[in-house]
């Protein structure tokens, strides 16, 4: 790996207000230690397999576990030389939306001969779909080959600091390094938690993104959406540009406040770009944007259901105008044929993606009451089921009665379980819940996840008419990544 070039940001501008947006900003590109440290391997003895490097990330602090700082990931880059700062990045945070809207980002770039790296979480089946180039899941032998060049130096910043780097920690620095040494354009990447301390904001990104800002991590963020947008809005750097998704009152306040702060540019949806209109269509939705420029976009294909996905996708539009310096000042846009041909080609795995015909299975990793709830509308859009069964298995740490709430109305039954994550709910305390809010009758529990498939299949086709029956597989990534490996969905 050749050491990147160390690159200087400006100063903050403290006190200075927002503008309204007119072109691309200027731009160059209390802990707890660890009771064991990770073994890693003696030199010359190092992974050579993606399941030893995976034995190697998971004797760390999971995602979950948190100590919130920079010091360890920013002590690391230093010792790396700086890898992140050898390219210009956008930044993605958000509570829901982050995965689609990068995925679209990454499109829209290589659609203009831009070579991306793309750096997002959770993985829904295995860990290297985290790091991508080009838009293509980084390789099994390059992940361990990046995971053995920055081994050492993660070894010397573990016996370095009080708490050794997380999980997260190296696949961020995995991340980075890989980018620096394709080497990429543009590096597309995805806050893991939060924004102010997560590891991905070592990066000076002259473009940030805030999707929409809901309850979640409560526990780490805030137990307002206000307190959770002021740790998001972390990313915004001085002198970049925010790109806002609409926003709760005190989200939104939060946001415009952090902009402030260090003189940021924001364009806001609704008003500096949006979505201008909709319908859906077989497979996904059509749909008409307006740009940070004033032009339209029309007649834009997504293969994606449900609104959420059409704001994600004006999201993604404004970000990438930036990118390329398109705004108020320059009343002009992006090649209409190439937007088009990227929106067409966009994917985004888990979220309402139908897997199975006949009965019809959609997997959605809707883990949150928001998520829920934008899911459950775009099944009720984009889908005349006349029975929909729902499979469900979340994590412990997460509002599972007000997911379960929001899915209620479209689901004739449930079958609860449970995945296989140290951090699901239990099987039987979910269904507690269940049987709370969709009555006894409506719920049947089947621990495996195998089963309950089987199971909700089964009740999706008592009733005989299979065109009109389906199952929805849902309540957390890894629940969703684990069914689509049961299905073998590729």
């Amino acid at each position: 790996m050749t050491p990147a070039h160390r690159h200087t940001g400006g100063p903050a501008a403290g006190g200075r207000a927002p503008r309204s947006y007119t072109g691309r900003v200027s731009s160059t590109a209390g802990p707890n230690p660890y009771t064991s440290r990770p073994t890693n391997a003696e030199a010359g003895d190092q992974p050579t397999g993606l399941h030893e490097v995976e034995a190697e990330l998971a004797r760390r602090w999971p995602e979950n576990k948190l100590e919130p700082s920079l010091d360890r990931i920013a002590a690391l880059m230093d010792i790396l030389g700086e890898p992140q700062r050898s390219y210009p990045s956008i930044h993605i945070t958000g509570t829901n939306g982050k995965t689609s809207t990068a995925r679209m980002v990454e499109q829209l770039l290589n659609a203009f001969e831009l070579r991306t790296g793309r750096y997002t979480s959770p993985h829904v089946e295995s860990v290297t779909e985290r790091i991508s180039l080009d838009g293509q899941p980084i390789s099994v032998e390059k992940f361990v080959e990046t995971y053995n060049d920055i081994e050492p130096y993660i070894r010397m910043v573990d016996e370095r600091q009080p708490v050794a780097l997380s999980f997260f920690e190296v696949l961020t620095a995995m991340a980075y390094a890989a980018f620096a040494d394709a080497p990429v354009d543009v590096a597309v990447v995805e806050v893991g938690m939060g924004g102010t301390w997560d590891a991905t904001n070592v990066i000076d990104a002259a473009v940030s993104v805030l999707t929409p800002v809901s309850l979640d991590h409560t526990k780490f963020l805030g137990t307002t959406t206000g307190q959770i947008a002021t740790e998001k809005a972390g990313i915004i750097k001085p002198e970049a540009l925010a790109v806002v998704a609409q926003q709760p009152l005190d989200a939104a306040e939060a946001i415009l406040a952090r902009s402030v702060e260090v003189g940021a540019t924001v364009a806001r949806e609704g008003m500096e770009f949006g979505v201008l209109g909709r319908e859906v269509a077989v497979g996904g939705q059509v749909i008409t944007l307006r740009g940070l420029g004033g032009a339209e976009y029309s007649d834009i294909f997504i293969p994606l259901h449900g609104e959420h996905q059409a704001h994600n996708a004006a999201l993604a539009l404004a970000a990438v105008e930036a990118f390329f310096g398109i705004g108020a000042a320059r009343e002009h846009q992006l090649d209409v044929d190439k937007v088009r041909h990227a929106f067409t080609g966009v994917s985004s795995p888990g979220r309402l993606e139908v897997v199975r015909r006949s009965p019809t299975i959609l997997l959605d990793a809707a883990h949150n009451p928001a998520g829920a709830q934008v899911a459950a509308a775009a099944v009720g859009e984009a889908f005349a089921f006349n029975r929909l069964v729902g499979v469900i298995a979340t994590s412990g740490d997460k509002d599972v009665t007000g997911l379960l709430e929001a899915f209620e109305p479209i689901l004739a039954e449930v079958v609860i379980t449970e995945n296989s994550t140290h951090r699901a709910m239990p099987v039987d305390q979910l269904a507690a819940q269940a049987v709370e809010i969709f009555g006894e009758d409506r719920v049947q529990v089947e621990p495996r996840l195998d089963d309950a498939i089987d199971a909700a299949v089964a009740l999706a086709e008592a009733e005989g008419d299979l065109t009109g029956s389906g199952v929805l597989i849902t309540g957390s990534v890894i629940t969703v990544g684990e069914a689509r490996l049961l299905l073998g969905r590729k």
